[in-house]
């Protein structure tokens, strides 16, 4: 057995744990039978695409994931700040990760941003300073220690209040695209 096939095997066996689905939810869910899942997870099957694609769709991920052989030697990310105006940007995410975190100094600007909607839910945690959130008609002041969750789909957009303002936030691929060309931040 190649190591990549074990660890495809790891991988399909932990993610059912991690779902709590016993070797029947997932045959329920795959349309494989008990049987083969449970050969398929203790090697006495081998792994094709005919129950790879049906196992990988029951258990919410794709086949790419699951036979990735990323070996993750360097865990380490070295952010380097990118400046863009009044707001500096550290990425602390791979760029091949499909959640994107960002850490953001805002410095205080006198002009309101325009607002802006995206598909998703943004997140934020406010390291230090205040941040003025504009989500439709309402505003927000976020403190630091506090963090903000809300649906992008409502118009939004935020800036630092008083003072300078460092934040963590949190985005899927898509969020980050539209807060990256100057969207809702």
């Amino acid at each position: 057995m190649s190591d990549l096939e074990q660890i495809v095997r790891t991988r399909l066996r932990s993610l059912r744990r991690a779902q709590s689905l016993s070797l029947d939810d997932l045959a329920e869910r795959s349309h494989l039978s008990t049987s083969t899942i449970s050969r398929i997870e203790t090697g006495k099957r081998s792994i094709g695409l005919d129950v790879l694609l049906p196992l990988a769709r029951a258990l919410r991920t794709d086949v790419e994931t699951l036979l990735e052989d990323d070996v993750d030697t360097d865990v380490v990310i070295r952010p380097v700040p990118s400046q863009e105006g009044a707001r500096t940007t550290w990425a602390l995410s791979k760029a091949t990760g499909q959640m994107k975190a960002l850490k953001v100094r805002l410095e205080p600007s006198g002009m309101m941003p325009e607002q802006r909607v995206h598909p998703g839910h943004d997140w934020f945690f406010v390291l230090e300073g205040r941040i003025r959130l504009l989500l439709g008609d309402r505003m927000i002041l976020v403190e630091a220690g506090e963090a903000a969750e809300f649906a992008t789909m409502t118009p939004h957009a935020f800036i630092a209040e008083g003072g300078p303002a460092e934040v963590i936030m949190i985005f899927d691929q898509q969020g980050l695209v539209v807060h990256r060309d100057g969207g809702a931040v």
